[in-house]
């Protein structure tokens, strides 16, 4: 029998047909349907849903049945002219969109404040990018979005830019108002919007939440279903919305980058997620901000405890002064609580997409927090310096040394003190939240040094050309 719920996500609906068949598995994958596999139950009871494209399950490069009807599913949703799922996380979103616009030696003009994966797509390409760096936000006491204006002065620094590539909401949940603006100038011109909203698949639910940039007029959108949704990691939408970009263009890169072996699973979260999404009624809503108000009423009433609400109603940021976020982070992981990211200002949580009926245990979390800033205040020193605003480069900027000039060059690691007007051989990425401090090929400035000695003091985690111990990053020679 199908459950009602099922006909809406015909994935799943595919996928428990062929289970009810009780196949004999002659095929990849090599743990036969979970029967030779040795991990743990709750783990392997899954696997036998982890099919391959098998007679009725379709085929995600060539959709042609219970895929497409899902692909298309989500298109209605979201409104797009047609819309993909991905398997590789959000990071095959953007490379895919990076390549269906540019060519290598093509100027693309990029918000600095990028996640790691827009600037290597940019080095895949051999695009030529120019930076916009976002205005500090004083609230949230982070680099925040690309103002119109800003987009005004990049567009007259290169006029001859095949695409604008826009993070938004930032990680941090920062919004703004002017993405359409934005948006509306860059088309006035021609040139195609590529927003990575990883952080956005649940502005479709609307009410408090920021309109999607999709809604706004953006040609080519990524989502990370998996970070707001309840998809698995790796779970990912890409979007197509334009008269400047073929949506064939994107599906011929998508097959390209993305694995020639989908997961099974993956693809049913997916499309689990979206009719999650398109199924959010009102009195969910309502549940969860009945449920979400009472959490931050009862978060402010905690000693010490600074609680900041951003645009996007999903994030919180937590603060205790005298304390970097850091040190926060370390008493709510001894208590069991584990948030998003911390920095030097405070630690960010994402708080669940709640329907009515669903239960979370804010009540239980009050308590450990409670008790992990009070230890926090109890046994930690305070900091005694104040981190400052990163603002890593000029408002509009470019590298010193192209992607693809770097990889020829010769490189040293030298001290970070002594990098001062030299050229980054590599990016130096804090991960969480995996947007770089300083880029490969940009020129090391004192605010770069500043603020890689403060992240360093902090003990926080790094990716690339860093050594920590040493304090030493790696320089190209001269």
């Amino acid at each position: 029998m199908v459950l009602m719920r099922d006909m809406n996500r015909p994935v799943i609906q595919a996928l428990d047909e062929f289970k009810k068949r009780q196949p004999i598995s002659f095929h990849v994958p090599g743990h036969k349907n979970g029967l030779l596999s040795t991990l743990p139950e709750e783990i392997r009871s899954a696997l036998s849903y982890d099919v391959t494209e098998l007679s009725g399950l379709d085929d995600l490069h060539e959709p042609a049945g219970m895929l497409q009807d899902a692909e298309q599913r989500l298109s209605d949703l979201y409104q797009s002219d047609r819309s993909f799922f991905l398997v590789n996380g959000s990071t095959v979103g953007n490379l895919a969109m990076m390549f269906a616009v540019c060519s290598p030696g093509d100027t693309v003009i990029v918000q600095r404040n990028a996640h790691k994966s827009i600037f290597h797509a940019i080095e895949l390409t051999g695009a030529r990018p120019v930076f916009i760096t976002p205005d500090w936000d004083e609230e949230t006491q982070t680099i925040g979005t690309v103002h119109a204006l800003q987009i005004k002065k990049a567009i007259e620094a290169a006029p001859d830019a095949k695409a604008v590539v826009l993070t938004y909401p930032t990680y941090y949940g920062v919004a703004g108002n002017e993405m359409g603006a934005v948006i509306e100038q860059c088309h006035e011109r021609r040139i195609p919007v590529l927003v990575d909203e990883a952080h956005g698949a649940h502005l479709i639910v609307g009410r408090s939440f920021p309109p999607s940039a999709l809604s706004l007029g953006a040609d080519l959108v990524v989502h990370s279903a998996h970070k707001t949704l309840p998809a698995m990691t790796m779970a990912s939408f890409l979007h197509v919305r334009s008269s400047l970009i073929n949506p064939q263009k994107v599906a011929h890169y998508l097959n390209m980058l993305q694995s020639s072996s989908p997961s099974y699973l993956l693809m049913a979260s997916l499309d689990d997620a979206r009719s999650y999404a398109e199924s959010y009624s009102a009195e969910d809503y309502d549940m969860f901000w009945q449920e979400r108000s009472a959490f931050i009423q009862s978060l402010r009433t905690l000693s010490f405890v600074e609680v900041i609400e951003p645009d996007d109603s999903l994030k919180l940021l937590m603060r205790v002064e005298g304390f970097t976020g850091f040190a926060l982070l370390e008493k709510l992981e001894a208590e069991g609580i584990f948030v998003e990211l911390a920095d030097p200002f405070q630690v960010l949580l994402i708080l669940p997409l709640l329907k009515k009926g669903a239960h979370f245990p804010f009540e239980e979390s009050l308590g450990k927090i409670k008790t992990a800033v009070t230890l926090l205040k109890a046994e930690a020193v305070p900091d005694a310096t104040t981190p400052s605003a990163i603002i890593a480069g000029e408002e509009i900027g470019m590298l010193a040394v192209s992607p693809a000039d770097l990889t020829g060059m010769k490189t040293e690691w030298i001290s970070i003190d002594s990098a001062i007007g030299r050229v980054a051989a590599g990016s130096i990425i804090p991960y969480p939240p995996g947007i770089p401090l300083l880029l490969g090929g940009e020129q090391i400035n004192e605010r770069h040094v500043e603020w890689l000695t403060q992240y360093m003091r902090m003990n926080a985690k790094f990716q690339g050309a860093i050594q920590t111990e040493q304090r030493k990053i790696l320089v190209t020679i001269e």
